[in-house]
């Protein structure tokens, strides 16, 4: 058969089993297992479990579950709420001023736990029942949470750009530095649009204006201290990485360390029961990751080895296809698969298939992986998977699922348009690692 009808045959198989409701890993496991035996017999199966543990020998990898560790502590914690209130005190004569907060708390929140849906969960639990008490709309206290939340896989430490920077083989340190300044543009335009949106409603309702309540000097500075050691953290381990003076596996294991210790001395979790969860959790998410990336390995193996990945990619780049069309279409394969797949699954099939395709056509490595990042950050407030939204719906089941959407759907289109920003200015994304790190080679 030939290698790109194959190439079509592994994809649509590959999506009718993962639609089937199976697990990820299980699932890419079982398709390049089916295929492997299918074409080239017994001969590639022996080969299985050396590819599997053998993309798992990865010292890097250790730098995953220590990093979800460092999220689930924070996460178990008031972190959030904190968070939430400190921006909330400065803040709250500014119009717009508590979606603001929300945002810049998902901001600050998913930097510390690189997780979309703890984030949502944590900032939303409180922001969502301020906003609606203040007299914002349930289309913008649901949809800025949502949105906001998905900042935690762009912003650095990420573990999807810890996955990106395996599957492609390139450096973690360098995909965090790219993945800053776009990070907090993305924030930015996040809170323009919600500052646009605050003062177009209240022209009509000036109920908001006579709700906020103000705040003394010495009660916007007495939450600091339980706020600015974990943004400390983030910024020692931000320091040690970048400053040679650790790998990304070694921060990490003291990131997690730190954030386990303040949540014991500042929040008072010294129980066991709290602290098994935060291990119990993080183990399982940690699992479930490694798994994908093991399974991937596997997957992978079997497009080489039956020459699809390397038919495909040829295919592409005798095409002759203009880069930016090329881009075009990359970008709309991209978003397809967010809409289905988790970020991790997307990133550990495409990135290695796409790679050598985005080199061809003179794109930066580090550049399309900040892109294909804000893909997925869409891809997790749009149905119909749209993990955000039904964390959203979980913790406001009085907002139904259609008001959160129709409240993401501009946060969408300011994610469009920091990829089209970043499409005519790359400079965003490559400058930072470039001046920190060197030009890359």
């Amino acid at each position: 058969m030939d290698p790109v009808t194959l190439g079509i045959l592994v994809g649509v198989v590959t999506t009718l089993v993962l639609f089937s409701g199976i697990s990820i890993g299980m699932g890419l496991l079982l398709v390049a297992i089916g295929f492997l035996y299918g074409f080239s017999g017994m001969r590639d199966l022996s080969l299985v479990p050396e590819l599997f543990f053998g993309k798992l020998d990865d010292f890097a990898l250790l730098s995953i579950p220590m990093f979800i560790l460092m999220g689930g502590a924070v996460a178990s914690s008031r972190a959030g709420g904190d968070l939430f209130e400190a921006l909330d005190r400065w803040m709250t004569r500014i119009p717009g001023g508590l979606v603001i907060s929300n945002l810049g708390a998902c901001a600050l929140f998913s930097a510390l736990s690189g997780s979309s849906p703890a984030t949502c969960a944590a900032i939303g639990k409180m922001g969502i029942p301020a906003m609606r008490e203040r007299g914002y709309s349930d289309e913008v206290a649901s949809g800025s949470i949502a949105a906001g939340g998905t900042l935690g896989i762009l912003i650095p430490p990420s573990v999807t750009m810890i996955v990106y920077g395996i599957s492609t083989e390139t450096s973690i340190g360098r995909l965090f530095l790219a993945g800053l300044v776009p990070g907090l543009m993305l924030t930015t335009l996040f809170m323009a649009w919600s500052l646009f949106s605050t003062w177009r409603h209240d022209r009509h309702s000036p109920v908001r204006a006579l709700a906020a309540r103000s705040f003394s000097w010495r009660e916007k500075f007495e939450i600091l201290p339980r706020v600015l050691p974990f943004l400390l953290i983030v910024a020692l381990v931000l320091i040690a990485l970048y400053g040679g003076i650790a790998t990304p596996s070694e921060t990490a294991a003291v990131g997690a360390l730190a954030c386990i210790l303040i949540a014991v001395v500042i929040y008072r979790m010294w129980q066991p029961g709290k602290l098994w969860a935060i291990l119990r959790d993080s183990t399982r998410e940690s699992v479930m990751i490694l798994l994908i990336v093991g399974a991937a390995g596997v997957f992978s193996y079997m497009l080489s080895s039956l020459f699809i990945a390397q038919s495909v990619a040829n295919t592409i780049i005798q095409s002759e296809m203009n880069p930016w069309m090329l881009m075009f279409y990359i970008n709309i394969f991209l978003l397809v698969c967010g809409f289905f797949l988790p970020p991790v699954a997307v990133i550990v099939m495409a990135a290695p298939i796409l790679l050598p395709v985005i080199l061809a056509a003179g794109f930066d490595p580090y550049w399309f992986a900040v892109v294909l990042t804000i893909n997925m950050e869409i891809g997790l407030i749009t149905p119909p998977v749209g993990l955000n939204l039904y964390v959203i719906n979980s913790i406001a089941p009085e907002i139904k699922l259609q008001t959160i959407l129709k409240g993401s759907i501009p946060y969408v289109g300011c994610m469009v348009l920091a990829i089209v920003i970043l499409c005519f200015f790359p400079a965003i994304a490559t400058f930072l690692p470039d001046m920190v790190m060197g030009p890359a080679r």
